[in-house]
């Protein structure tokens, strides 16, 4: 009888101010408005994992959390790197940044894409995809060991869009 090598597929659902990056074949979904997620992925390892944070940058190391892009960006490199990957084999994509004047008079979606951007720049990592901006909400769905990533518009969201789901999602 010959064992079964398939990879085991998790599911995990990253709530805003969270990083993840798993050690076997997951499934990262998240729930997206002006708030943004970057997922990083090594070409070479065949490995991934992703941040969402909800504001541009906290200065101040006592303040410093995952919640802020300039230390969930930075982070997630580091994560990377500590589990062996290499910047010259790693590749962005970005999601989010969405602005809706019904919900906020200020378009943080932007501020938070500008600070992704310019940090992934920093660190020569091409961003290879994004789909940001514009006034819809999206969930994002990522194969970490496919680097498949799939994304749905939605004009508002439901409490059943968040984990755990429910009926109506």
């Amino acid at each position: 009888m010959t064992q079964d090598t398939r990879p085991v597929v998790q599911d995990y659902f990253l709530r805003p101010g969270f990083i993840y990056l798993p050690e076997r074949p997951t499934t990262i979904s998240t729930v997206l408005g002006s708030s943004v997620a970057v997922s990083l992925y090594d070409r070479s390892l065949k490995t991934g994992g992703m941040n969402h944070f909800l504001f541009p940058h906290v200065k101040g190391r006592d303040k410093a959390t995952s919640l802020y892009g300039n230390v969930a960006v930075l982070t997630l490199i580091r994560m990377m790197v500590a589990g062996g990957s290499k910047l010259s084999n790693l590749e962005a994509q970005m999601f989010g940044g969405a602005f809706n004047t019904d919900v906020s008079k200020r378009d943080i979606g932007k501020d938070n894409l500008r600070t992704a951007r310019q940090i992934l720049f920093n660190q020569k990592i091409k961003i290879v995809s994004e789909d940001v901006g514009g006034e819809l909400g999206r969930k994002i769905v990522f194969n970490t060991s496919t680097y498949e990533i799939g994304i749905l518009k939605v004009g508002r969201l439901r409490e059943s869009d968040w984990y755990p789901y429910s009926n109506d999602r």
